[in-house]
């Protein structure tokens, strides 16, 4: 699958999937090589862990910052597959997911990292699960999965505590631990996507959990996710971003710009003054930070109205955006980190 670098920072994610098929295996046992070129290299998502910036990319690239985004240094990984996003749930537990399956965790703020499932795992998974299902259909899908080989991209992960996550993936991939990722079960089978339809956004609060993806598929499931329903979605294009907003409601964001609240199961259009595709939502307090494909950042009210791009100079497309503890914005994208605030300053030095 070669997906455009221009749709979205998750496509760029998807992008050169046979590459890397035919090294699924070396890069799973390969750690990530330390080079001061993965400071200015492409990165796909960040989070904060405390009062320390975490951001995660390609070839297994994970950068750490102690100063609000001013420096950063490389931590040790060990697989070169790229990471697509990561989550901390406080300052020291976090995860990260990307391509070959991977799911890595870290307990000490992202400075080291282990590998707690692979691509060859999580078809075995979906394939045991399948048997027991008795579904002829997902049993023939299961089966494909297991015979590709270990390279099946996560795109995103939900992690509610330090225990209960959810990653989801291309093809469908939906995992769920309940012990903080030492042992996974497959979800594909609880969710309404009959094509295997890409899960590109996952979201969850209490017992409702969100998945979004391609051809505009938005699914719900208001018990832990015991059991999700297909939403009647108003738009038929891929949802790359999902936010959840202080009053309960849900918001989308997808291809061309496209932006819909979700309220009780129902959609409505929210206005976007640039109708380029959405790679990131983000949300604190009141506030609601959009970036998109072309590298601005919208800033609107966190009911998702009021839009309007902030007055920074990103100079490149940007896949994420965090806020430091100093309140400074940084953003991820194809040029390593950057201080949106002001000029970036990038030095291997802390």
């Amino acid at each position: 699958m070669k997906a455009s670098l221009l749709i979205s920072a998750l496509c760029l994610s998807m992008a050169g999937l046979g590459a890397q098929a035919a090294s699924a295996s070396d890069v799973l046992a390969q750690p990530a090589v330390q080079s001061p070129q993965a400071l200015h290299g492409v990165l796909l998502g960040i989070a904060r862990a405390g009062a320390r910036l975490v951001a995660v990319g390609e070839r297994g690239t994970v950068l750490l910052s102690d100063n609000n985004g001013v420096s950063w240094r490389q931590a040790s990984v060990p697989v070169s597959t790229s990471l697509t996003a990561v989550q901390f749930v406080d300052g020291q537990q976090g995860w990260a997911v990307g391509h070959g399956g991977v799911v890595l965790h870290s307990s000490d703020a992202g400075e080291h990292w282990h590998l707690q499932l692979d691509g060859r795992r999580a078809a075995a998974l979906e394939l045991a699960a399948a048997q027991q299902d008795g579904n002829d259909q997902r049993l023939a899908a299961a089966r494909r999965l297991v015979a590709d080989g270990a390279d099946k991209p996560l795109l995103a992960l939900s992690f509610s505590d330090a225990r209960h996550g959810l990653v989801t993936g291309a093809y469908g991939l939906a995992l769920y631990t309940e012990d903080g990722g030492a042992t996974w079960s497959s979800w594909a089978g609880r969710l309404p996507n009959p094509q295997g339809l890409h899960l590109y956004a996952v979201a969850q609060r209490g017992h409702d959990l969100w998945v979004a993806g391609e051809q505009g598929l938005v699914l719900h499931s208001s018990d832990g996710g015991g059991h999700f329903d297909a939403l009647a979605s108003p738009y038929e294009g891929s949802f790359f971003s999902l936010a959840l907003l202080p009053d309960g409601d849900v918001l989308l964001g997808g291809l061309r710009g496209h932006l819909y609240s979700l309220k009780a199961d129902t959609f409505s259009e929210v206005g976007n003054p640039l109708p380029v595709s959405v790679n990131a939502l983000w949300v604190s307090d009141q506030r609601l930070l959009l970036v998109n494909q072309a590298g601005a950042v919208l800033q609107g009210h966190a009911d998702g109205t009021g839009l309007a791009p902030l007055p920074l100079a990103a100079g490149a497309p940007l896949n994420a955006v965090a806020e430091a503890s100093d309140g400074s914005l940084i953003g991820v994208g194809f040029a390593g980190p950057l201080r949106l605030n002001q000029a970036p300053t990038l030095s291997s030095a802390e």
